[in-house]
């Protein structure tokens, strides 16, 4: 048995243990467009037996509250766009819906937000100027009920009410929408303590520009990353890009204080013969490896202490949904109850989590790069050639990201990863300095460099990064090849 160092366990057993405590947190759409789905009593115990602990909903269906009444499930419920002309233009109506479909059910169903309108921007009836007031006029219901502590207001908002969102640090929202609705907006949402709702799909920018990004990029795998010139970051997941960039929008606007809760996000199982990285595989590839990425605590690269809670589209395959045929695959589960595939919902569910790696990684230079063999060689490459990010000149060392975090990532290089941490033991020559960041460097190096330096292989999370000059901690030297 190889000895080790630090503490002997696993990247998986940290992320299943009090890291894990410190995370975000995961929910689920729970749409019902279909003519075959289970009664909302069978749903809420499939909810329960997978540890669901947030569902969002589409309306305020009384037998979907009242069955949900008693769960102890946190719920979203929604204001549909077609009720928002009236609810901003009259209290009485806002008051009597809030007193209805609200207060009737809370506490025993435990509402914890209200989505006044969904992706009113881009909805076909213009409901945009009504969605400030009737926001407004839904909370001064809440506090004549006396909920406006515990019930949040607000409304979730697509990406395409940015202007720019590539790169991330040009991220700005639309010129249109600033002073009719976003700055009011804000301002209101960050009087009441609330959040914005954004809705983020990097499965659609993938499927539009898949000769540009990577696949790998956009499902949270191994890759050498996207640099932003303009906040000096780098980015190795769309989402987190995608997100980044409402953050970026908010700041310009000085509305630095509000959170995000992405209350929409996901990746169709299947989809048309034109629909590109619509698969099972990928769909599972996304969704388990965001929920891991949600709930071991890493925030965005420019928000990297945000806690972020995200709501996974959707519940089930929706058959009476319009659209191409991805429209009626985001399901997690089959009307039966049964999963499309395996995703985990929970950290327990993380232990026994494993992502199938693809052999598709990153994305350089504008070009798609494939390792020839994506398994650990132990033979370097040391030319420029498709399994390698650089020449024979190039070392892979940790990135300030935390001691938290390298520290995750250092357990997993010398366990799981296999990198040979022999030296950076107790008595050994590259024990000293005895920092994380001198040992998780040198663990970093050792798996890259027995990979050939694959591109992809120098990431660790967001941990780790590449260098051209050799590294000197103390009297260790970090070798350049095996």
């Amino acid at each position: 048995m190889a000895p080790q160092i630090f503490l002997p366990i696993s990247l998986l057993a940290i992320f299943a243990g009090l890291h894990i405590a410190h995370g975000g947190s995961i929910g689920v759409n729970y749409g019902r467009v279909a003519n075959n789905l289970p009664s909302p009593a069978k749903v809420v115990n499939l909810l329960k037996s997978q540890r669901i602990s947030r569902v969002k909903v589409y309306d305020t269906d009384p037998d979907v509250l009242t069955s949900l009444s008693g769960s102890g499930i946190k719920v979203t419920v929604d204001l549909p766009n077609e009720l928002l002309r009236t609810a901003a233009r009259k209290q009485s109506f806002a008051t009597g819906w809030v007193e209805r479909n609200v207060a009737k059910f809370y506490p025993d169903t435990r509402i914890e937000a209200i989505a006044v309108g969904n992706e009113v921007f881009v909805d076909p009836d213009n409901t945009t100027g009504f969605l400030v007031p009737a926001m407004k006029n839904v909370h001064k219901a809440l506090v004549k009920f006396n909920l406006h502590s515990d019930i949040k207001v607000s409304s979730p908002v697509a990406l395409s009410a940015l202007q720019n969102s590539y790169p991330s640090s040009a991220g700005s929202f639309r010129p249109e929408l600033i002073d009719p609705v976003f700055k009011p907006m804000l301002e209101f949402l960050r009087q009441t303590g609330s959040y914005l709702m954004v809705n983020a799909y990097p499965y659609f920018a993938y499927e539009s520009n898949s000769d540009v990004i990577s696949l790998d990029y956009a499902l949270f795998r191994e890759n050498p990353g996207v640099s932003d010139a303009g906040n000096g970051l780098r980015y190795f997941s769309l989402f987190d890009a995608q997100i980044d960039a409402v953050f970026a929008a908010m700041s310009a606007m000085k509305f630095d204080d509000i959170p995000v809760v992405v209350t929409e996000t996901g990746w169709p199982s299947k989809g048309d013969g034109n629909e590109i990285g619509a698969s099972v595989e990928n769909a599972a590839a996304y969704n388990g490896n965001l929920v891991k990425r949600i709930l071991t605590g890493a925030g965005t690269p420019l928000r990297p202490k945000a806690k972020l809670t995200v709501f996974l589209f959707a519940l089930f395959n929706e058959n009476r949904k319009d659209g191409p045929s991805s429209e009626r695959n985001y399901g997690l589960f089959y009307p039966n109850g049964e999963k499309v595939y395996a995703v985990p919902f929970t950290a327990e569910d993380l232990k026994d989590y494993r992502d199938k790696q693809s052999p598709a990684v990153g994305d350089i230079g504008g070009g798609r790069v494939r390792v020839s063999n994506p398994n650990p060689n132990p033979n370097p490459v040391t030319g420029s050639g498709s399994g390698s990010v650089s020449g024979s000149g190039s070392w892979c060392v940790a990135s300030d990201v935390g001691k938290d975090r390298l520290q995750m990532a250092l357990d997993y290089a010398c366990g799981e990863g296999g990198a040979d941490c022999r030296q950076i033991q107790p008595g050994a020559t590259c024990y000293d300095p005895n920092t994380v960041e001198a040992h998780a460097s040198f663990a970093f190096n050792s798996y890259y460099q027995k990979t050939g330096r694959a591109a992809g292989s120098c990431y660790f999370g967001g941990a780790a990064h590449t260098v051209t000059q050799q590294p000197k901690f103390g009297r260790c030297d970090f070798p350049n090849g095996y």
